[in-house]
């Protein structure tokens, strides 16, 4: 017991450990004068702000722990699709419905679907992470070889958008890789995608709903998503299905037509040439089938897996299936 003891201190010591930049240091002053050279900052100002950062060794462990087991669906399903969220969504979209109309309106992308994606993110806003992305960012630039350039890109992108909004770089808080806000948008995302939705000037992700949920659906629209298109249907395999490969890829290789005309069985609005793709989910003691369409892999350009695609849609179904409960 007194060993168990001894590793919970040492572990709660090694994780506290954290210490400013040295910004003498090659790859730092390589950055620095990048960033002076290609974007015109100030030399000062870029050394001000990394002496204040601090390289945190519980980012490190974070982004270096091994990758979690790989989950069946049904699994993976039970972790978002649960009572309390779907509840959270149904509040959020009752104290939230003119925003979202409008924007739904203006974009297309249908309400469960924003809702799904940011009850999936950060639940709503309350699981958005407590770093500083300023820390976590030049933390993993500098001091993790193993994926440098790409931090030290979103390290340059995070700046930018600092100068770009007039943004305190010390308040934008973000997970331990630096993916920040209730949209959970790494830096390059947020330059490309985020909007000012309210049009008060500023692209606030943290404070701001309607900039949140108007950059959520910019996301979405940018990656093609269709109007008024049906998302994913179930489907069962005939007796005599003809042999079809069974990717779970993240695009569509088929169409409505080549998929039922292989024994494929579905229900669909869209027509026969529409893309779409057969996937397969294991659940514990047997399988489940889907037809994917278009716009379930513009969802899936958010977070590159199926199953997320698929929590997001089936989250938002039952948001939208309560919500109207609620509201006949």
């Amino acid at each position: 017991m007194k060993k168990l003891y001894i590793f919970i201190f040492l572990s709660i010591i090694i994780s506290s450990v954290s210490h400013s930049h040295n910004v003498e240091r090659e790859n730092i002053r390589v950055f620095i004068n990048n960033m002076v050279n290609k974007h015109g900052f100030k030399e000062e100002y870029l050394i001000d702000i990394l002496k204040k950062a601090e390289s945190k060794e519980s980012i490190l462990e974070a982004i270096s722990r091994p990758a979690e087991r790989t989950l069946t669906w049904n699994q993976y399903r039970d972790i978002f699709i649960k009572k309390e969220r779907i509840n959270a969504g149904v509040d959020f979209w009752v104290n939230r419905k003119d925003i979202l109309e409008k924007i739904s309106n203006r974009t297309g992308v249908d309400i469960e679907i924003m809702l799904g994606i940011i009850g999936v993110e950060t639940y709503f806003g309350r699981i958005t992470g407590g770093y500083r992305v300023i820390d976590a960012l030049s933390t993993l630039a500098f001091d993790y070889p193993k994926r440098s350039p790409f931090f030290t890109r979103e390290l340059e992108s995070f700046l930018l958008i600092v100068r770009e909004e007039a943004m305190d770089p010390f308040n934008a808080t973000g997970s331990y890789a630096g993916a920040m806000g209730s949209p959970q948008f790494m830096p390059s995302s947020y330059r490309a995608y985020a909007i000012d939705s309210d049009g008060d000037g500023k692209r606030d992700i943290w404070n701001n709903w309607e900039d949140v949920i108007g950059s959520v659906a910019n996301y979405l629209v940018v990656h093609g998503w269709q109007r008024g298109n049906q998302i994913i249907v179930p489907a069962l395999l005939a007796e005599d299905t003809k042999e079809i490969e069974i990717k779970n890829g993240l695009k569509a290789t088929e169409s409505i037509e080549s998929l039922l005309s292989k024994g494929v069985i579905f229900k669909t609005i869209m027509n026969g040439d529409h893309p779409a793709e057969l996937i397969k989910l294991e659940q514990k003691n047997y399988s489940d089938y889907w037809v994917a369409m278009h716009n379930f892999f513009v969802i899936t350009k958010y977070n590159h897996s199926i199953m997320y695609g698929l929590a997001v849609h089936q989250l938002g179904q039952n948001i939208a299936e309560q919500f109207k409960h609620q509201n006949e």
